[in-house]
């Protein structure tokens, strides 16, 4: 299908508009790492000077293993979650005004920010950043190779994004596509839609009904119940999108409120 090569481009958004999202540059990445190691070391001294106050009476071996304990704390579990807390901010990425996010542009999970950390031991602090760096120069965008595992990427958030307007829902359909059971689409699927309901009615009949019918045979196979029968394309195509992103929005809007609850409002956040 002719949608397939929108797959691997921009994030695509609940509306189906493919957003050139702005990813963050390698020079700003190198200085958000510089931080947070700053961050690093300086924990690592206070936890080491602070356990020095007690005065432990242990044994080489159990030395060993308390040591190990600090460094794994300190540079897997200490950045996996504080970045999952701020959904993709460690210290550093909040003072250059950088995120991490998935692939999708949707927020990190446990998954993503544990999977980026762990990977992150190798290749920025065993290789010295070497790795990291060379895997972001040939990457389009700059991703090194904890992000690639993983699925995420870095993006700035100081750089203004267009807002988008969401299609119309057919009045018809809002009761059906409120209870349907719509299926993540593929972004070149949704694409490809939202292009062909801009473009409608610059098509000629023929290619209207075809592109129309193809687009239909491909969304309905991620969407339970089908829509009422005798509905046309156009409006199944358009409900599915306006449904889509309403549920985006919606769950967008929740997982702001529970962050301003638990966190403090960011100020430089655009």
């Amino acid at each position: 299908m002719g949608y397939r090569r929108y797959v691997d481009t921009d994030v695509v958004t609940g509306e189906a508009v493919a957003v050139e999202t702005p990813t963050a540059a390698l020079a700003p990445r190198i200085g958000s790492a510089l931080i947070d190691i700053l961050v690093l070391v300086a924990l690592w001294f206070s936890t080491t000077w602070v356990l020095g106050q007690f005065e432990l009476a242990v044994s080489e071996a159990v030395g060993r293993t308390l040591s190990l304990l600090l460094v794994v704390a300190l540079l897997v579990a200490y950045p996996a979650t504080v970045e999952r807390l701020t959904l993709g901010r460690s210290f550093g990425k909040w003072v250059l005004g950088l995120r991490v996010v998935r692939d999708d542009g949707g927020p990190v999970t446990a998954r993503h920010t544990i999977g980026r950390a762990l990977i992150g031991v190798v290749e920025v602090f065993v290789s010295a950043g070497v790795v990291a760096v060379l895997a972001a120069l040939v990457h389009p965008r700059a991703k090194r190779l904890g992000d690639m595992a993983v699925g995420t990427y870095v993006i700035s958030t100081r750089i203004p994004r267009p807002q988008l307007a969401s299609p119309p829902m057919p009045f018809a359909l809002a009761p059906w596509a409120a209870s349907a059971d719509i299926a993540t689409l593929p972004p070149g699927l949704a694409i490809a839609i939202r292009q062909f309901l801009a473009r409608r009615e610059s098509l000629t009949p023929d290619s209207r009904q075809r592109v129309g019918a193809e687009l239909v045979a491909d969304t309905l196979t991620r969407v339970a119940p089908p829509p009422p029968a005798g509905t046309p394309a156009e409006a199944f195509l358009a409900a599915v999108l306006a449904e889509r992103g309403r549920r985006d929005t919606w769950r967008l809007d929740r997982e702001r409120a529970l962050r301003e609850r638990v966190l403090p409002v960011d100020e430089l956040e655009p």
